[in-house]
């Protein structure tokens, strides 16, 4: 706990943690400010954010970059599910769908592009895992197909070709649940030395105890997670008022802020030449949101809200 009180008072990033209460707070006495609650989520999510990376940095110290990267993508796409699953109760289906593919596009174009320029600025040359990098792609490869055959078919007018669609989206979105936990089964455990991180600088930085750093991410993540159904409430209301339209909310700012966490972790191991941890973050958090986030809210959903893997916004 000492080195976690250290950090914070060193930390100037850290002092806006002071927004987390502030957001309950303003919840709780002036819940119809959406506009301000937006803001206030969006400043305590970024103190969180570099708490859950220090954490996530002091794993993959012990761990490997592989598994730290895989660690931080998934505790990064619990906060995109929590959104996710919030927007739906709400019934905001479209800022769902658009939120997925912001989210995909976010990780694979702007956190994996942002980490080369940012490492590259600071190193002249850096190395990451090759088997790695393609794999995670060849990943994204298998979903996008997936995603875009039933994107393919509703664009069909008749209404017996939507049903079709919404049992097809069931089929394929336990078909790549299925393709994922082969791929976890592959990547960490039957050929785990194909996936070992390349040799790099690493941190001068202590690193966290193990335990400290686990309770750490528990405990960050459960406030990111109730951070966001905040933000999730707000956020449409805050749109309107500001000017943004339901895709853009989902697209760009929902995507943003969601894989916050896991911008912080990649952009960090980037300038401390741990590129394989920000490889693994970026492409590993992609292929998760789109090989298993997307399915399992398919089918979680499915018989409620009846949505699919269709994300193009409806015709018209």
């Amino acid at each position: 706990m000492k080195l976690l009180l250290k950090e914070i008072r060193h930390n100037p990033l850290l002092w806006l943690l002071l927004f987390v209460p502030a957001v309950f707070t303003f919840h709780k006495l002036k819940p119809e400010s959406h506009t301000l609650l937006f803001a206030l989520s969006v400043f305590a999510i970024v103190p969180l954010a570099a708490l859950l990376s220090h954490a996530t940095e002091s794993v993959a110290a012990k761990t490997g970059d592989a598994v730290g990267g895989l660690l931080n993508a998934t505790l990064g796409n619990l906060t995109e599910l929590v959104i996710a699953l919030t927007a739906l109760r709400a019934g905001q289906y479209m800022l769902v769908k658009a939120s997925i593919a912001g989210a995909i596009v976010t990780n694979t174009l702007f956190m994996l592009g942002a980490s080369f320029l940012l490492g590259g600025l600071k190193y002249h040359t850096q190395e990451y895992n090759r088997i790695n990098a393609r794999f995670q792609a060849g990943l994204l490869f298998l979903a996008t197909i997936a995603l875009l055959i039933p994107s393919a078919l509703s664009q069909a007018d008749s209404a017996p070709q939507a049903a079709f669609t919404r049992h097809l989206s069931v089929g394929l979105s336990a078909l790549l649940m299925v393709g994922y936990g082969l791929g976890l089964l592959f990547s960490p455990k039957t050929h785990r030395e194909q996936f070992a991180s390349a040799e790099s600088g690493h941190s001068e930085e202590t690193p966290w105890p193990v335990g400290l750093a686990l309770g750490v991410l528990a405990g960050v993540t459960v406030l990111v997670a109730l951070v966001s159904e905040i933000f999730v409430e707000s956020v449409q209301k805050a749109a309107l008022e500001l000017g943004m339209s339901q895709a853009f909310v989902g697209f760009i700012v929902v995507a943003l802020v969601g894989g916050a966490a896991e911008m912080a972790s990649a952009f960090s191991g980037a300038r401390k030449n741990r590129l394989d941890l920000s490889v693994g973050i970026a492409l590993g958090s992609a292929s998760q949101i789109a090989l298993f986030v997307a399915p399992v809210l398919v089918l979680l959903v499915y018989a409620i809200f009846a949505m699919t893997l269709y994300l193009l916004p409806p015709k018209g």
